[in-house]
């Protein structure tokens, strides 16, 4: 992970490109202390390296997990949430590429996101054995209504940029050698104003996050209890192995 200052703007970049920057609990911590220590910035942009956003939580710890790793990947990524949506700064998410899982749980997190025209989202819950209750199946349906958010979180299908600003997933989609400099543009747009009047917007904003938070912290208990099912060793290892998996009969 880097930080790059560029002014009054905090350049947040996910650097992980040999896994399209999927994240595990070590990483997610590295991410809220970047985000926690731009706080001085004006602006806080998120970024991703290379061809993908985020892809996510990395799967490997899925396919044979460490309960207390894992319990520490999935409670590391809701405080990077918290710190996001607490954040007295503006945060910006620049979709460069996949935002998948968890990573397009923290495109929802973001206040806003512009994305790359060839950039596609999606949620990949129940087919890598996990669901997204961290934003997925819950705070998404704000944005793109609840039959969409049901969609979205269980069919795991996949959506272009411009179909997801269509439904109100993102803020404006560009062209990719256009992301930066328009990043750049809505940044210098949100340095003119009053940062304390931005932040009591923010933080008033945040009323349907707030409605939300205990169905984040019900699904991570969920999700912890089912740590090692034979779900989720199948999906993550199914995803590993570029094979479609196979789950078992549920009846």
């Amino acid at each position: 992970m880097t930080v790059e200052r560029r002014g009054d703007v905090a350049w947040v970049r996910l650097n992980r490109p040999d896994r399209m920057n999927a994240y595990d609990a070590a990483m997610g911590r590295a991410l809220t202390d970047a985000v926690r220590g731009a706080a001085d910035a004006g602006v806080i942009v998120l970024t991703g390296t290379g061809r993908a956003f985020c892809a996510g939580g990395y799967l490997a710890n899925l396919a044979d997990p460490d309960p207390e790793e894992l319990r520490g990947m999935f409670f590391a990524s809701l405080e990077l949430f918290d710190v996001i949506r607490t954040s007295p700064r503006p945060v910006i998410a620049a979709v460069n590429g996949a935002a998948a899982g968890g990573g397009n749980e923290l495109v929802v997190a973001c206040d806003l996101a512009i994305a790359a025209r060839s950039a596609k989202l999606g949620q990949t819950g129940p087919r890598v054995g996990s669901a997204p209750v961290l934003g997925g199946t819950n705070l998404l349906a704000i944005s793109v209504g609840e039959k969409r958010a049901k969609e979205i979180s269980m069919m795991c299908r996949r959506y272009t940029a411009e179909q997801a600003l269509q439904l109100g997933w993102l803020n404006a989609v560009v062209d990719d050698d256009d992301l930066e400099a328009e990043v750049t543009r809505w940044a210098d747009e949100l340095l003119a104003l009053s940062p304390r009047y931005l932040e009591i917007a923010k933080i008033s904003s945040n009323v349907w996050w707030n409605a939300c938070r205990d169905s984040y912290v019900s699904g991570l208990g969920m999700l912890v209890q089912a740590i090692g099912s034979d779900d989720m060793r199948e999906g993550a290892a199914a995803f590993m192995e570029k094979r479609a998996p196979r789950f078992r009969d549920p009846r």
